[in-house]
């Protein structure tokens, strides 16, 4: 199970932006991002600080209802920022984030999309890993290389766990196909970092950390795992038994991938 605290994501947020700073400066930010279709480097980054924009005004404001996302979903709100002055406008987001949090606490009651999760917590630890599986994409894209801490790649699988088990991955939904059924278990495992184990046969998903039989197992490197499971390439991991049943899992935990 994952020990990073409310402080290690604060920091994340700042390091990991700082990261995808200094592995971009001076890149072209019209490159092509492979793994977000339609997307440049410079819309790259332009998402990933509209996130965290949108976030930090979640929490400062203390909102108990959604607040508008245009800040993410509208490509046209940051589209004057191009080349270092969008580098550095990500950087200072990532830091106004940090600050906002840690003022806050992680404790404090706010609106999120989780509303078993609902406290700034849920934002700073969303945050992190938003900002790591999007430096993924800039290093894929530029052929730059990607490392990850242990600790926060098995941090961000467990995440992914988590919201596998809300209702809109499981339930019954129009053309999506089941998920649940007799027979239906996974293993994931990370030699030497962890080992998870996703049961659908009941009612509703869970998982522990109790290594089981599964119909299928999945093993490789915790960062390959993370990265497999938000759909991007790997090369590390291995898959025995019921391929069919990975790829509906996928598919129907990935639903938020889409939001």
């Amino acid at each position: 199970m994952t020990s990073l605290t409310f402080d290690d994501y604060c920091r994340a947020i700042v390091d990991q932006t700082g990261l995808l700073t200094r592995q971009i400066r001076g890149a072209d930010t019209a490159t092509p991002v492979p793994t977000c279709p339609g997307w440049d480097v410079a819309r790259l980054l332009r998402h990933v600080g509209g996130d965290h924009r949108w976030a930090e005004e979640i929490v400062r404001k203390r909102a108990a209802e959604p607040v508008p996302g245009d800040p993410v979903d509208d490509p046209s709100v940051f589209a004057h920022l191009n080349g270092d002055a969008l580098v550095d406008w990500l950087g200072e987001g990532a830091a106004e984030l940090g600050a906002t949090l840690r003022a806050a606490g992680g404790g404090t009651r706010v609106w999120t999309p989780a509303h078993e999760r609902s406290t700034v917590l849920f934002w700073a630890r969303r945050m992190t890993h938003e900002t790591v599986v999007h430096r993924a994409d800039a290093a894929l894209a530029t052929g730059a290389p990607f490392t990850l801490d242990g600790d926060l790649a098995l941090d961000a699988v467990e995440e992914w766990l988590d919201f596998s088990t809300v209702p809109e991955a499981y339930e019954p939904a129009p053309a999506a196909p089941a998920l649940l059924g007799p027979g239906r278990t996974l293993h994931f495992e990370a030699p030497g970092t962890g080992r998870w184990f996703v049961d659908l046969t009941d009612d509703r998903p869970t998982w522990s950390t109790e290594p089981q039989e599964a119909a299928v197992t999945v093993r490789g490197p915790v960062t390959d795992l993370l990265l497999l499971l938000y759909r991007r390439p790997v090369t590390g991991v291995e898959m025995h038994g019921n391929a069919d049943l990975l790829e509906l899992w996928l598919n129907r935990t990935g639903f938020w991938l889409e939001a």
